[in-house]
């Protein structure tokens, strides 16, 4: 069964965050914002719940088109979004995905989103995706973006190897690779 991804997240924020590897190492600081000449990134979270949602909601389609899946789809609400971002945050907070939202350098809209999170395929120790509004994709933000942020993970995360699905590796041949072994249980 396909569940919508609110629920998904929803059941996600509800477990324990012990439940989960740690993505990055204790040791490391978890850079909390990325400041460029026209955006930034802060963490994505209930701070930013609204602006969220209406980027989101403004591109249903796109976003889809781009992700390849089902989310976000119409008729999420406000308490969804509220969920959401409760697990989203839970998740940061416990080290285990950072969650950015992708704002205009005044903070005003979101552009988009950037997720840095555990890869569950081999050969590599973490994936990136990241989608932008259909307006932001239009003026070709989404390069741009691309591009800043590649940059930025390389030169300021501890990762060896990172997938970008999508981009520097297909949907369908990241899905392929073989799974990591699951964690052996204490």
């Amino acid at each position: 069964m396909i569940r919508p991804a609110a629920t998904v997240l929803a059941v996600l924020a509800s477990l324990p965050v012990a439940a989960f590897a740690q993505l990055v190492p204790e040791s490391f600081q978890v850079p909390t914002t990325y400041t460029a000449a026209d955006y930034k990134l802060v963490p994505l979270g209930p701070d930013v719940a609204k602006l969220d949602y209406d980027a989101y909601m403004s591109s249903i389609e796109h976003i889809q088109s781009r992700m390849g899946g089902k989310w976000p789809r119409p008729g999420l609400t406000m308490d969804d979004q509220a969920k959401d971002m409760a697990g989203e945050k839970a998740q940061w907070e416990g080290r285990k995905s950072f969650p950015y939202a992708v704002l205009t350098k005044d903070g005003s809209k979101e552009l988009g989103c950037f997720y840095l999170r555990p890869s569950r395929k081999e050969g590599y120790d973490a994936v990136a995706t990241m989608w932008t509004t259909k307006e932001a994709f239009d003026k070709g933000f989404e390069d741009k973006l691309y591009k800043d942020m590649k940059a930025w993970v390389a030169k300021s995360w501890p990762f060896q190897k990172v997938a970008w699905p999508g981009r520097d590796i297909s949907q369908a041949d990241f899905r392929a690779l073989p799974n990591k072994p699951a964690p052996a249980k204490p």
